[in-house]
C-alpha cells in the first residue's frame, strides 16, 4: 500500500469499511480490505523480547509463543543508565518482530514507578520520569529503525494493577504533567513513536481512552502527535466517545459490535465523519510504516548475537550494593558453597503478557565449572514458591562447614511480581529470611545475589559481606552474574529507583491501592529519591546507588 494513496483510499471506502478498520481482525491483528489493497498487521507483545503467540491468543502469558530472546526487562536496563545500549537492545527487538512479521511492538512501558508494590513495576523504567524517557526514546529508535512500529503504553497515570480496569486515578495538573506525562512526551518528542497504548484506567473522571484532556489537548495538541492510538486490550468502554478523543483502534476484535455503533453515530450526526476520516489516515500510516514486517522480512537474525546482547545488558544493569572488607570479587581457589532454588533455575524475567520463550537459557550451576574458584557443592536452601522446611535450611547451613564463602542467590518468584496483581508488602519470602539468619549464625562470609524486578525491603543486609542485585537480567543474567562476581566484568549499573528501609516510608504508603473507586495521589509530585530528600527520610539505598567500599 503507498503511503501517497491513502487519501484516495479512504475516499473509495464505504462507511461501513471505515468504521470496520477501528477494531481488530482478531486477538491480534488489524483488519485487512482486500478490495482496497489494506493488508492486515500484527501486533505483539513485546516490551523485553517479542511474545508472538501463534494460535491459541491470549493477554496474560498462560499459552507459548514463538521463541525469541529474552532481554533484561526495563527495570534492569534503566539500571545501566546506558541510552546507547537501550538503543542497541530495541534495535535487536525490532529485528526480532520483523522477522516473525510483527508491525507493532507493543512496548516500552513508561509509567512511573509511584509504589513499590505495583506488580508491574518489572516492566517500567524508574521512579524518575526524566531517566524513563531518556531510556523509552533510545529504545523505540532502535525498534522502528527495524521498520518495525514501537507502542508506547500505558497512557495514562497507571501506576498500580488491583482494579486496574476501574480505578480512578485522582492527580492534579502539575503531578500529572512533570512526573506521570513527562516520558510519555519524550518518547513522542524525542523517540518519533509511532503508536501509543491508552491504559484501563480512569484519569480524574474518564476512562483513559475517553480522556479528551489526555488526548485530544495535550497528546495531539501540545505535542503534536500524529500516530496511532490504540487501546489496551479490552480497554473500551464508549467506541464513539473514544474515537471523538482520538483513540484510534480497538484490540482486540469485538465483532463488529463497536463498528457498528460507528456507523450509526455518522448517519445519526452524532459522530462527524472527517473524524473518523482522520483516524483511517493515522491507521493507513500506521501500516504503511510497518511493511517491513508484513512478510516476516527481516531477513533472520542471529541467535548467538542476541544472546550477547541480551548478556551485555544484563551486565550494565547489574549494581553491586554491597561489598565489605573486599569480599568480591572471589578470588582464585576460594571455596565457595552455593545455595539457593534460583542458582538452579534463574529467575530472569516478570509474568503477564511480557513472558518471553527464550531462546536459551542460561542458570548459574550449569556455567560455574566455567570459573575458577572451587565449587564444594550446592543446596538449593527454601522451596521456590513459599513454605517453610527446615530439612533444606539444615542441608544448606551444612554444606558450608568447609566453605570459605557462602553465594546465596534470593529474591522474588514468577507469582510475586506479575501483571494482573500488586504486592501485598515489599519483603523477601519468609523462607528465604530464615534461610539469610542461619546462613548468618555460622560466622561464614556471605555473598547475596538478589534476583527481582523492583524494590524489597533489605533490613537482612547486615547479615551479608557483599550483595549484588541482578534484577530480572534476562536469558543471559546468570553468566553476567557470575562476571560480575568472579571480576571478569565490573558492576557499573546504578539504581534507577530508590530502597527505602520500611514500606511504610514510601510517600504513597498510605494511599496505595486506595479506595473502592479512587486512589488518590496525595503525595503529589514528591515520589521516590523527591521525598526522600526534601523530608530527608533516611533510605537503605538511594537512587543512583553504587557500592561505596568500606
Amino acid at each position: 500500500m503507498d503511503k501517497k494513496d491513502i487519501k484516495a483510499i479512504i475516499a473509495g471506502m464505504t462507511l461501513e469499511e471505515k468504521a470496520s478498520m477501528t477494531s481488530g481482525k482478531d486477538f491480534w491483528q488489524t483488519r485487512d480490505i482486500a478490495r482496497h489493497g489494506i493488508p492486515s498487521i500484527f501486533l505483539s507483545d513485546g516490551p523485553h523480547g517479542v511474545r508472538k503467540q501463534a494460535a491459541a491468543a491470549d493477554h496474560l502469558g498462560l499459552n507459548a509463543s514463538i521463541k525469541a530472546t529474552c532481554f533484561p526487562t526495563s527495570a534492569t536496563t534503566a539500571n545501566s543508565w546506558d541510552t546507547p545500549l537501550a538503543e542497541v537492545v530495541g534495535t535487536a527487538l525490532g529485528t526480532e518482530a520483523a522477522n516473525q512479521a510483527v508491525s507493532v511492538l507493543l512496548g516500552p512501558g513508561v509509567n512511573i514507578k509511584r509504589n513499590p508494590r505495583c506488580g508491574r513495576n518489572f516492566e517500567y523504567y524508574s521512579e524518575d520520569p526524566y531517566l524513563a524517557g531518556k531510556m523509552c526514546a533510545s529504545y523505540i529508535r532502535g525498534i522502528q529503525s527495524a521498520g518495525v512500529a514501537a507502542c508506547v503504553k500505558h497512557y495514562a497515570v497507571n501506576n498500580q494493577e488491583e482494579r486496574r480496569m476501574v480505578i480512578d486515578a485522582v492527580v492534579d495538573e502539575r503531578t500529572l504533567r512533570e512526573i506521570y506525562l513527562t516520558a510519555f512526551e519524550m518518547a513522542v518528542k524525542d523517540g518519533g513513536v509511532k503508536a501509543l497504548m491508552s491504559s484501563y484506567n480512569r484519569v480524574n473522571g474518564e476512562y483513559a481512552n475517553e480522556n479528551s484532556h489526555l488526548l485530544r489537548k495535550i497528546l495531539r495538541g501540545e505535542w503534536g502527535y500524529k500516530g496511532v492510538v490504540v487501546t489496551d486490550w479490552g480497554g473500551n468502554d464508549d467506541r464513539v466517545a473514544a474515537l471523538k478523543c482520538g483513540d484510534d483502534l480497538e484490540m482486540p476484535g469485538n465483532g463488529g459490535d463497536t463498528n457498528r455503533d460507528i456507523a450509526a453515530a455518522v448517519k445519526s450526526g452524532l459522530l462527524d465523519e472527517s473524524v473518523l476520516d482522520e483516524t483511517l489516515e493515522r491507521l493507513l500510516s500506521l501500516i504503511s510504516d510497518s511493511g517491513a514486517a508484513l512478510n516476516g522480512s527481516g531477513g533472520g537474525f542471529d541467535i548467538e548475537k542476541h544472546h550477547r546482547i541480551a548478556q551485555n545488558a544484563a551486565e550494565a544493569g547489574i549494581v553491586l550494593l554491597k561489598n565489605d572488607d573486599e569480599t568480591l570479587p572471589i578470588r582464585t581457589g576460594t571455596r565457595v558453597a552455593v545455595i539457593g532454588d534460583f542458582a538452579r533455575e534463574s529467575r530472569y524475567q516478570g509474568a503477564g503478557s511480557s513472558i518471553v520463550n527464550p531462546t536459551k537459557l542460561d542458570n548459574a550451576l550449569g556455567n560455574i565449572g566455567k570459573y575458577d574458584f572451587r565449587n564444594i557443592g550446592y543446596a538449593p536452601g527454601y522451596k521456590r514458591y513459599g513454605g517453610k522446611s527446615q530439612k533444606l535450611i539444615d542441608e544448606a547451613v551444612e554444606l558450608t562447614a568447609s566453605a570459605e564463602l557462602i553465594l546465596v542467590y534470593v529474591g522474588l518468584d514468577e507469582n510475586t511480581e506479575t501483571e494482573g496483581l500488586d504486592r501485598p508488602d515489599i519483603r523477601l519470602p519468609q523462607n528465604q529470611l530464615d534461610l539469610l539468619a542461619a546462613l548468618k549464625a555460622t560466622g561464614k562470609r556471605i555473598a547475596a545475589v538478589l534476583s527481582c524486578g523492583s524494590v524489597v525491603e533489605t533490613d537482612w543486609v547486615d547479615g551479608v559481606d557483599a550483595l549484588v542485585y541482578a534484577g530480572l537480567g534476562g536469558q543471559a543474567v546468570p553468566k553476567a552474574v557470575l562476571d560480575v562476581l568472579t571480576g571478569a566484568n565490573n558492576p557499573c549499573g546504578k539504581l534507577s529507583e530508590t530502597y527505602p528501609i520500611s514500606y511504610n516510608d514510601c510517600p504513597s504508603a498510605s494511599n496505595f491501592p486506595g479506595g473502592a473507586a479512587t486512589v488518590e495521589y496525595r503525595e503529589s509530585i514528591f515520589t521516590g529519591y523527591r521525598y526522600y530528600d526534601t523530608a530527608n527520610i533516611p533510605v537503605r539505598f538511594p537512587f543512583v546507588c553504587i557500592a561505596v567500599k568500606k
